[in-house]
């Protein structure tokens, strides 16, 4: 965990549909907001199917936005979805992964949230290097601090031991640089 103003960012190994303590999970989404495998597969599953209605209205999505539905049957409040990029098709997959984390948390501010989970976005079925993700996610999550008003906490919520573990080795090197 670092602090940086008053904003805690950390790292668990974990469910993201399980965060109790956070107002607002981030779904690693398609353009068509389809429930799918993975993240989405898995929130969509445990919100309900009144969550899909809803994204329906919003859907489709470019890679890098953010839309905001309510969160159902998830112990938060809310979900952001947002698209990650399909790693080996695009030009500059690091500026839309950030894009992913800045549009998120500006949405979340907006709503006036006080802490958002994000998953490992794009590093699932869109082939994104989890080492090069970690990086990228962190510095861009790290960056638009300075603009944020409500948020409190920020959490990277890692399913899988390698994962967690190369996102929390990434958040201690970052923390030794600021």
């Amino acid at each position: 965990m670092i602090k940086i103003k008053d904003i805690e960012i950390e790292c668990v190994k974990g469910d993201i549909t399980e965060q109790k303590d956070i107002d607002v999970i981030v779904n690693a989404a398609n353009k068509n907001l389809t429930p799918g495998a993975g993240v989405a597969g898995a929130i969509h599953r445990k919100a309900g199917s009144c969550l899909y209605e809803e994204c329906k209205k919003l859907a489709p999505i470019e890679t890098g936005d953010a839309v905001i539905t309510k969160g159902y049957n998830l112990p938060n409040s809310y979900v952001i979805h947002t698209v990650g990029p399909v790693y080996s098709e695009e030009k500059n997959p690091a500026e839309k992964l950030a894009m992913c984390f800045k549009n998120s948390l500006k949405l979340a501010d907006n709503y006036g949230l006080k802490s958002i989970a994000f998953p490992a976005i794009s590093t699932g079925i869109f082939g994104y290097p989890v080492e090069e993700a970690a990086i990228v996610s962190i510095k861009a999550v790290i960056k638009i601090i300075p603009d944020l008003k409500s948020i409190k906490k920020i959490r990277f919520v890692l399913f899988d031991e390698k994962t967690y573990s190369i996102f929390a080795q990434k958040l201690n090197e970052i923390k030794t640089n600021i």
